[in-house]
């Protein structure tokens, strides 16, 4: 019989604009008192937050006995990000159980990291929970100035890049351009979907690349090219503002979807 996931309300203890499009928020109160950390460092939680029914998913930038710390990235649309946006502190979220997929091989002579801004606070912990000395290269793309987000030293090294014009990523070109090192080491990159697919590939067909050797995570998908056939935010926003219950709103949109479909 399959094991129904744990899930564990917790309150806002405090939020944080770490960057223009960055959020930190601390997550505490009694309904974590069971929640426990697979100790991966990329290790991800569903949120859903008030207003919601559907959890997004969010990297797990820090745990302690009393705490579990999110970074959520503001989007420029999207129910989680007009929550985040203000302030939320005191207000009631709920935490899916965590999950983690990060397995660099114990005997690996180096790490390479890249990321757009969704990825970064797992490449934080990534860095931070290598062996000592790992040598340890990093990629972020980022329109936030965050040099101080990321640990110094140790053999860490790290390039910042800002996001092209015009287009939704070119970390793909970035990793084509990659002067790789000697040796067997690890890969591990997460950002939008349709750019993490033509990674693989090139991971797998150009650098031939064994499936253990790497982890590539889509993170997001870029609306502007794969948008939903009926946007939940507007439906919200003006339920919202016409004092009608979530269950109304979401009734709404769900016989919206249902028109569309005919």
């Amino acid at each position: 019989m399959t094991r129904r996931a744990e899930q564990y309300d917790a309150q806002v203890l405090r939020r944080e604009a770490l960057g223009e499009h960055l959020v930190r928020l601390h997550l505490g109160g009694p309904g974590l008192a069971d929640f426990r950390s697979t100790g991966v460092p990329d290790e991800w939680v569903g949120l859903v937050v008030p207003g919601q029914f559907q959890h997004r998913y969010y990297t797990v930038r820090a745990v302690t006995d009393e705490t579990v710390v999110v970074d959520v990235v503001v989007h420029a649309e999207g129910l989680v990000t007009e929550w985040a946006e203000r302030d939320c502190t005191g207000e009631t979220v709920t935490l899916t159980e965590p999950k983690g997929s990060f397995t660099m091989p114990p005997d690996a002579a180096w790490l390479l990291l890249v990321a757009d801004l969704t990825g970064l606070p797992a490449i934080a912990r990534i860095a931070e929970s290598r062996p000592a000395g790992l040598p340890c290269r990093v990629w972020v793309e980022s329109a936030d100035d965050l040099g101080d987000y990321l640990p110094d030293g140790d053999g860490l090294e790290v390039t910042w890049l800002r996001p092209p014009v015009g287009v939704t990523s070119a970390l793909a070109d970035v990793v084509g351009a990659i002067d790789w090192p000697a040796g067997d080491g690890y890969f591990w990159m997460a950002g939008e979907s349709a750019q993490m697919r033509a990674i693989r590939k090139h991971l797998r067909h150009d650098r031939g690349l064994a499936a253990s050797a790497y982890d590539v995570m889509g993170y997001w998908r870029d609306q502007a090219r794969q948008r939903r056939s009926v946007d939940p935010g507007p439906i919200w926003r003006a339920g919202k503002a016409a004092g009608k219950t979530d269950e109304q709103i979401w009734a709404e949109y769900d016989a919206a979807r249902e028109e569309e479909t005919r």
